[in-house]
């Protein structure tokens, strides 16, 4: 593996990337954590490729200049189909991209249409979590909740604390109508939403990875549920009201 330093710099190898993988795209942007200047050693260059030629979208990965590279392919349609899926489960992974990336190619000024759309897009937010939403969110919490308390099993336990804190930090998030992210990426918009809550957090799972601790976490979960209702299992039903 290269060290990030003796590799071709970022935003260089995105351009020969584009000039030799994708000659004919007339639009292309460069995103992810070289754009941000958090790139590691291990960090790939994501970049997005129009072109109104292509038939459909498709993503493909492989090396070059020293770097791994994901790229997203979309022709002049096919993006706005993964805008709309994005926007709808609340991870902008693509509009995100777009946005907030570097411009490599823009031909005719393509780029700039698309960039509008996106951006438009994190500034409308997400839709909101109707109430049914949010109980069934709650249900699903109480139940890993449960099985976290009741597991006396370590290695169970490891699995149920991750998926806890995963449904979790979703549920802070979008009660509060805020992006989730997925991975690193859903700690970095729960700690730019509330640094403090997520320090919580993560001092809850390592009282819990460290001293098998479990009290902080059952403590913290509860104290998010609680402005909603709390814990909720009793009533709970997925059947319409005056369905037999």
């Amino acid at each position: 593996m290269k060290d990030i330093k003796s590799r071709m710099d970022g935003i260089e190898a995105a351009n020969k990337i584009v000039e030799q993988h994708f000659p004919e795209c007339t639009g292309s942007i460069l995103a992810g954590s070289v754009v941000r200047a958090e790139a590691t050693n291990t960090s790939d260059l994501d970049i997005v490729i129009f072109d109104k030629k292509l038939p459909a979208a498709y993503r493909t990965s492989f090396h070059a200049f020293g770097w791994p590279v994901e790229a997203f392919v979309h022709n002049r349609e096919s993006f706005k189909f993964f805008f709309e899926s994005d926007r709808k489960r609340a991870r902008p992974s693509l509009p995100d991209m777009v946005a907030n990336g570097i411009i490599i190619k823009n031909e005719d000024g393509v780029i700039d249409k698309i960039r509008g759309e996106a951006k438009q897009i994190l500034m409308n937010g997400t839709d909101n979590w109707m109430e049914e939403e949010v109980d069934l969110k709650r249900y699903f919490i109480t139940d890993v909740l449960d099985d976290f308390i009741g597991s006396e099993n370590r290695s169970e336990e490891l699995f149920i604390i991750n998926k806890l804190a995963d449904l979790v930090s979703e549920f802070i998030l979008r009660t509060d109508n805020q992006w989730v992210g997925e991975s690193k990426g859903m700690y970095r918009v729960l700690h730019i939403h509330d640094a403090i809550l997520t320090d919580e957090l993560i001092q809850s799972l390592d009282a819990f990875y460290q001293h098998n601790e479990k009290n902080c976490m059952i403590e913290f979960v509860d104290r998010i549920l609680e402005p909603f209702g709390g814990r909720f299992f009793e009533g709970f039903s997925t059947r319409k009201p005056g369905s037999k």
